[in-house]
């Protein structure tokens, strides 16, 4: 029998459908049945493509005799944390404040208030490694329950009062300055990995915020140490397994220090936020490798990751079939050298052995290896490479394909337009252009559909059930304005004020600080409220850097007092934690640089155009358009006239202008630098 969840759009909620679990998705029916039949609620947390979610569904939700036992005991919750971060969040707190660690799947037992008393994560079959069994977890809570139910309520009051007296800090009045800015820059050092890239060991995550904020802090102060750090970082992540060779895109994170073993799950927001840190790294250095990297990073999203209805699919999962028809991890994308010759014949073969690092021993399990350039192959034959790489990546195509998330969520799907407008108006390639246009049409046309509020998610071209939280709305804005910027039509600018409007209205407490849900959402035991930024900026700082540059664009006052007043806590936190900040970082630079703004009146896609758009200055923004008409869809070109009828540009920063010109030389010079004036 199919449970309650086969009525859910959820791709990770769906494949439990036919768990022998009699599941609930998240619902005050859910919590009402745990009254009615006095039990507790059993709340299971993962997402579709994470590895041990599915080790724990086949051992034991799959498993009759668990799940007679969970349904006989229990109500069972399951909810997908990519369609409910407020739940995960808030639950994820109190998990990691018990324990002092988190992660999914995560397994938590709840009163009928929804108020947690005893959690974990992965739960085995069998009790290992001083862990217990899951079996043993549910029998002992059932018996809690029954016999010591004081003590249960007394855990779950205690935890919910620890929660709510975890306040926020806002880093008191003011905005980051030099200085904060200095010891972020500071701290970031002294954890840098100077042997092989990145910050920290191994689990190793690919940075892209403190990357984007390193690029921004050079191109403000001209710090060749900032620049260093981030081009040798990207350098080995290219050059790494977590990067794929043949098909382009990067996997979640390394195993190792060295980006040798990933973990195989590919997500659309590392993959959109790398792909504009490889653009902005050509955009500084002028980079080969930056732009085949962007580019390739910006085909995989096409090519993999969209949907017949324009948006992008979360992710592609960690495991495949391999040839004998095991469910294993990274199947699709590993090789050894009997692969190779089978493919490639001895000669091309042993070449592609020596060029990909492909070694008898392996680097991965099972003798297989993943493909990287350890570079040690000498001077290579890019003919050679180019041919190797389609005979490889056609034979690849051959095997079974890694299970795909095909739920659109709209904060990734917003880091998706801002990365492939702006690849594609750098490197000409106005098709990637035409893609990030048509997943903002679908935004607009599903997500904001009728209610005039963002929802979450949509699958299929339909809607999802829950409500846009603070990150939806700060990067759908942030795709809309760099979309704005690109194609120079206005109507993209007025969608990224009207949900900007929703975030001071709905999302903005007192003194600047942020929650990460609206003030009319559903009430959970505690407001989520988590401005770090970790695999993808925090609604925190997303929203502060969108209001910074609606502010730049339009002059509104309001945009930029709340921009002002959220950046706050990155003055806390960015000396403190700076890897856990860097997309804050990122927006304290252009706040620092002004941010400029740029007027260009004259043809979208014309000479002065493009050379503001490859201007370095943090954070500028740029409004592009002739004709009398331009005033209206950009304030910016209101009252900017053509000079001797020439297209001519005007820079402006903190209210003060410079001189116009119709030279692009002079604009570039202008826009390329430390700020003069």
């Amino acid at each position: 029998m199919a449970n309650r969840l086969a009525q859910t759009t959820s791709p990770y909620l769906l494949q439990h459908a036919d768990n022998p679990v009699d599941w609930w998705p998240w619902s005050p029916e859910a919590f009402e049945e745990a009254r009615k039949r006095d039990v507790p609620v059993l709340l299971s947390v993962g997402y579709s493509s994470c590895h041990w979610c599915h080790v724990m569904a086949h051992e034991s939700f799959e498993d009759e005799a668990t799940a007679a036992y969970m349904n006989e005991h229990f109500v069972s919750v399951k909810v997908d944390r990519e369609e409910r971060p407020d739940v995960d969040a808030v639950y994820m707190e109190a998990v990691q404040a018990a324990t002092g660690h988190g992660g999914w799947p995560m397994t938590v037992f709840l009163t009928a208030d929804g108020e947690p008393f005893y959690f974990g994560t992965y739960f085995p079959p069998e009790a290992r490694h001083g862990s217990p069994s899951f079996r043993q977890v549910l029998e002992g809570v059932a018996a809690a329950w029954k016999d010591r139910r004081d003590e249960v309520a007394e855990v779950a009051g205690r935890i919910v009062a620890d929660l709510a007296g975890r306040s926020l800090v806002h880093g008191g009045d003011g905005v980051p300055g030099e200085s904060e800015v200095a010891q972020a820059l500071l701290g970031l050092t002294r954890e840098y990995d100077e042997q092989h890239g990145g910050f920290g060991g191994a689990p190793k995550f690919p940075p892209s915020m403190a990357v984007e904020f390193l690029l921004r802090h050079y191109a403000r102060t001209g710090s060749e140490g900032a620049l260093q750090m981030a081009a040798d970082t990207c350098a080995a992540m290219a050059r790494g397994g977590i990067y794929d060779q043949l098909g382009g895109g990067f996997a979640r994170y390394s195993v190792d220090r060295e980006w040798i073993v990933p973990h195989f799950e590919k997500m659309l927001y590392d993959n959109a936020l790398l792909c504009r840190v490889y653009a902005h790294l050509w955009r500084a250095t002028g980079s080969d490798e930056a732009r085949r990297i962007a580019l390739e990073t910006a085909d995989f999203m096409v090519r993999e990751l969209r949907t017949a209805e324009g948006g992008f699919a979360s992710a592609l999962d960690a495991d495949s079939e391999d040839a004998d028809g095991r469910h294993v991890e990274g199947a699709y994308y590993v090789w050894t050298p009997a692969r190779l010759r089978e493919v490639l014949g001895e000669d091309d073969a042993a070449f592609a052995a020596a060029y990909y690092g492909v070694t008898e021993g392996g680097t991965f399990e099972e003798g297989a290896s993943v493909l990287r350039l350890p570079g040690d192959a000498g001077p290579v034959d890019a003919d050679r490479v180019a041919d190797v790489r389609a005979r490889l990546l056609a034979a690849r195509e051959q095997r079974p394909r890694p299970g795909r998330d095909d739920k659109v969520v709209a904060a990734w799907n917003g880091l998706a337009i801002a990365a492939l407008a702006e690849t594609g108006a750098y490197f000409d390639r106005p098709d990637l252009v035409e893609r990030a246009t048509e997943a903002a049409d679908l935004l607009v046309r599903v997500h904001l559909g009728e209610v005039a509020r963002l929802t979450r998610t949509s699958k299929d071209g339909r809607a999802g059930d829950n409500a846009g939280v603070l990150e939806d709305y700060g990067d759908v804005a942030e795709g809309f304005l760099a979309l704005a910027a690109v194609t120079g039509e206005g109507a993209w600018l007025e969608f990224a004020g009207f949900l900007l409007d929703i975030v001071l209205e709905q999302f903005t407490g007192e003194g600047g600080q942020l929650y990460d849900t609206a003030h009319d959402a559903e009430q959970l035991i505690r407001r989520p409220q988590d401005p770090t930024d970790s695999a993808t900026p925090s609604g925190w700082t997303a929203a502060a850097g969108a209001l910074l540059s609606y502010a730049a664009y339009t002059g509104s006052e309001p945009h930029r007092t709340a921009a002002e007043g959220a950046l706050g806590v990155v003055k806390a936190l960015g000396p403190r934690v700076p890897r856990f900040v860097g997309w804050g970082l990122a927006v304290a630079e252009a706040l620092l640089d002004g941010p400029r703004e740029v007027a260009v009146a004259g043809p979208v896609g014309g000479e002065l155009h493009r050379t503001a758009l490859l201007g370095r200055a943090p954070g500028a923004v740029v409004a592009a358009g002739e004709g009398p008409g331009a005033g209206a869809e950009f304030p910016l070109l209101v009252d900017r006239p053509l000079v001797g009828g020439q297209p001519t540009a005007y820079v402006c920063r903190h209210f003060v202008c410079s001189a116009p010109t119709t030279n692009a030389g002079e604009l570039a010079a202008a826009l390329a630098g430390p700020a003069g004036g």
